[in-house]
C-alpha cells in the first residue's frame, strides 16, 4: 500500500495533539522538512515538546512555531542563531534542556532501536551531568542519558519511493536518519518520490519500515543561515 498522501496536512491529520513530543530532523536550515513545519504550525496544535538540534533562525524552519507560540520545550543542543529563541529562554517562557550535539544524535538513534539508555563521558564534571545517574567503566566516570522517544517524527529527504524508503543528499544526511527512526509515527517529505523497486537498495538511508506517510515536497527556495563567499578573482586585464 503506497504511504504518500495529497500534501502535508492530510499527513499529520489526526496525529497532532497538544502537549505532544515532536522530533524534527534537519541541521539549522538545511535538510528540514519545511512543508511539514508549516503544516504543524497552521493547525494550531501547542503545547509542544520539539527535539532538533536547533530552532532555526527567526521567521524560518522551527522558528515559526516559537513566533506562533505552540513551543513550551525544547530538547536542542545549540540555539544561537535564533534571537526570539533565546530571549524567551532567559525570559523563563520557554523551558530548554541543552544536549551535547553527539549526545542527541545518540539518545535518538538509542530511542529508535530500542535502548533505553546509555553512558557517556560527555558533559560529566558540569551542568549536563547534574541529577543524573553515574558510574563508573575502567576508571572512568560516565552519565546516564536517556534515549528519546518522539510521538511524530518529521523528516525531510531528497528521494523516497511510495514504500517510504529515503535516501538523504548531503548535509541533510545529518538528524534526519537517527529522527526517522525515534518518532512512534514518521512522516518524510521528499524532492523526488519513484515507484516502488526504482530505488538502488544499497543508496536506501532510512528504510520504510520506520516511515508511515510520505508527502511530496513542495519546490521552494532553500534558505542558508550565513551565506558566506570568498571575494571573486579579479578579471584578467587585456593587453
Amino acid at each position: 500500500m503506497s504511504k504518500l498522501k495529497s500534501n502535508a496536512a492530510a499527513a499529520l491529520q489526526d496525529l497532532l495533539r497538544d502537549g505532544m513530543t515532536l522530533a524534527v530532523g534537519g541541521f539549522g536550515l538545511s535538510g528540514i522538512p519545511a512543508d511539514l513545519i508549516e503544516a504543524v504550525r497552521d493547525s494550531g496544535v501547542e503545547d509542544l515538546t520539539v527535539v532538533s538540534n536547533n530552532m532555526g533562525v527567526d521567521g524560518k524552519g522551527l522558528g515559526i512555531l516559537i513566533e506562533a507560540g505552540q513551543v513550551r520545550k525544547v530538547i536542542a543542543s545549540y540555539v544561537g542563531e535564533n534571537k526570539l529563541f533565546a530571549e524567551q529562554y532567559l525570559a523563563g517562557k520557554l523551558e530548554v534542556e541543552f544536549t551535547p550535539q553527539g549526545t542527541l544524535a545518540e539518545r535518538l538513534r538509542a530511542g529508535g532501536a530500542g535502548i533505553p539508555a546509555f553512558y557517556t563521558r560527555t558533559g560529566v564534571g558540569t551542568l549536563v551531568a547534574e541529577g543524573k545517574p553515574l558510574a563508573e567503566f575502567d576508571g572512568e566516570t560516565y552519565v546516564q542519558e536517556r534515549a528519546i522517544r518522539a510521538d511524530v517524527a518529521l523528516v525531510h529527504a531528497h528521494t523516497a519511493d511510495t514504500d517510504g524508503n529515503l535516501i538523504y543528499r548531503y548535509t541533510a544526511r545529518n538528524f534526519n536518519p537517527v529522527v526517522a527512526t525515534a518518532g512512534t509515527v514518521t512522516i518524510a517529505e521528499a524532492e523526488v518520490i519513484l515507484a516502488p523497486g526504482e530505488l538502488d537498495p544499497n543508496h536506501v538511508v532510512t528504510p520504510g519500515v520506520f516511515v508511515q506517510h510520505l508527502v511530496q515536497a513542495s519546490d521552494r527556495v532553500k534558505d542558508i543561515e550565513q551565506r558566506t563567499v570568498r571575494p571573486r578573482a579579479a578579471a584578467a586585464v587585456p593587453a
